[in-house]
């Protein structure tokens, strides 16, 4: 008896040093979960400047659920508490489902962030990129897969302020066909899809130059947006085009032919019928 090792007598070097080797997940469902002298240990800054959210959604199955305005504000809550531990020093986010409100409190706090990831947040709007692209000039990956409150305004504000900017995720769910019943999400949410593909390849062609991977899945550009994007990102390492329907085999060879430094591309499948859910153009 009282051989053992006195945990609650640990200096908080020692605890740091020992919790610095877990993953913030661990540390959130270990650690935090002992005792105050813990949890306090878990909230310094030095211990706080990722905030990864994405394995823990991967590891259960989509819900219709996260949609709901209940869940959003259960994430934007833990957000916020993790920008606050951090004093200002996260440097990578990855998140879904926030909102508005936790992502302009980061924005605001946060100016050495380097990492975006914004997955599925529909209450996430230009307003708020707005706030990113002028406090955060570190920026050098974003991704805003099927956040469709961002618009093409957003692209341009973070092409214009965030120059390190080297890889963009801008993917949109399938509209319909087989894909469409394996995505959990609303509806009309799905339908209600960024419709300016043009434009937003002619401002990532214009406004992010130093761009070296990009993902545009379901993009609704045409040849005109892709040439766009081949002649002013000539760096490109990595460009997928799964479901760009609009575009041809040919239109792709064609244009991808000035990229020299392009290693892997994905294009759409040509070969199965095309039954994406046709609504009318709104760019040129």
């Amino acid at each position: 008896m009282g051989l053992g090792p006195k945990w609650a007598e640990m200096t908080r070097e020692c605890l740091l040093d020992i919790f610095s080797r877990l993953s913030q997940e661990e540390r959130w469902m270990g650690p935090m979960l002992v005792c105050k002298t813990w949890m306090n240990t878990c909230h310094e800054p030095s211990l706080n400047t990722i905030f990864d959210l994405e394995s823990r959604f991967q590891s259960f199955p989509e819900s219709i659920n996260w949609w709901t305005p209940e869940f959003e504000d259960k994430v934007d809550s833990f957000f916020r508490s993790v920008v606050d531990w951090s004093e200002g020093g996260l440097t990578e986010i990855r998140v879904r489902h926030c909102t508005d409100r936790s992502l302009s409190y980061a924005a605001e706090r946060c100016p050495k962030l380097e990492v975006l990831w914004i997955k599925s947040c529909p209450h996430v709007t230009d307003a708020t990129m707005a706030k990113i692209a002028s406090n955060c000039p570190k920026l050098r990956e974003l991704d805003a897969s099927y956040s469709y409150g961002i618009s093409h305004e957003s692209l341009s504000m973070l092409g214009r302020h965030c120059p390190n900017l080297e890889i963009l995720k801008r993917n949109l769910f399938p509209r319909q066909g087989p894909s469409v019943p394996t995505i959990v999400a609303p509806v009309d949410y799905i339908r209600a899809f960024p419709r300016y593909g043009n434009i937003e390849a002619q401002i990532i062609g214009r406004h992010m130059p130093r761009l070296k991977h990009l993902e545009l899945q379901y993009c609704t550009m045409t040849v005109k947006g892709l040439t766009s994007v081949c002649k002013g990102c000539s760096n490109l390492e990595y460009l997928d085009l799964c479901g760009c329907i609009a575009l041809t085999n040919s239109d792709i060879t064609r244009c991808i032919s000035s990229l020299k430094s392009l290693m892997e591309i994905k294009k759409p499948d040509f070969n199965r019928p095309v039954d994406i859910l046709r609504l009318p153009r709104n760019d040129n």
